[in-house]
């Protein structure tokens, strides 16, 4: 290609020799090289600022801190930890840590009911709820503990997530008011849509 004739300086850079300004004649081959240091000057500067520095946010999290949020709960059971929980116990801590957002009996709360609408879902206003809507009663354990209460999640005993999920479950019908849950019994509990869900990647496909 022929040298092309440089309108105006370029970045207003000055690298070793080259240094455009109007009127040089350069070439193409001049232009690709200074576009090369540019690069590397930039890369040089990125590598400083975040390479060898760091902007001084947060702070290291042990390991006990992590292996409080480090969890999975499998439909199966699998995760749930040790504890047991009543109604009786978790309408109390529903009360205190629920009624106000998923109000009394967890109905007509301001974020969403949690029971009712049994029955609704293959209607034309279905209604999802814990009873309604979930398929597995491991979810709830899981969800309770992973992102509530809502202004303190990660609060609760494993003790008190097993009432509360008693108290939910019972209010749904889905329990009587006598069961104690636990690891063992959790998992067993049939959600009354749970055969309304189908698996994407069945075990014998």
């Amino acid at each position: 290609m022929p040298p092309i004739r440089i309108k105006k300086t370029v970045w207003g850079l000055t690298l070793g020799s080259f240094k455009y300004v109007y009127g040089d004649i350069v070439t193409h081959s001049q232009i690709r090289l200074h576009t090369f240091f540019l690069f590397l000057l930039a890369g040089n500067a990125i590598s400083d600022v975040f390479g060898k520095k760091n902007p001084n946010l947060g702070k290291p999290l042990s390991d006990e801190v992590v292996k409080k949020y480090d969890f999975v709960i499998m439909p199966n059971g699998q995760g749930l930890p040790n504890g047991q929980g009543s109604v009786d116990a978790g309408k109390n801590l529903y009360d205190i840590h629920c009624m106000a957002c998923h109000g009394k009996e967890g109905v007509k709360g301001l974020n969403g009911d949690l029971a009712g609408g049994h029955g609704t879902i293959s209607g034309p206003l279905p209604k999802k709820t814990v009873g309604s809507y979930w398929p597995y009663s491991t979810i709830l354990f899981d969800y309770i503990r992973r992102a509530m209460p809502y202004q303190n999640p990660g609060s609760l005993t494993n003790d008190e997530i097993y009432s509360i999920s008693a108290y939910i479950l019972f209010i749904n019908n889905i329990i009587d008011s006598e069961m104690i849950l636990n690891k063992n019994n959790l998992p067993g509990v049939k959600m009354p849509n749970s055969e309304n869900f189908i698996w994407a990647f069945p075990e014998d496909s």
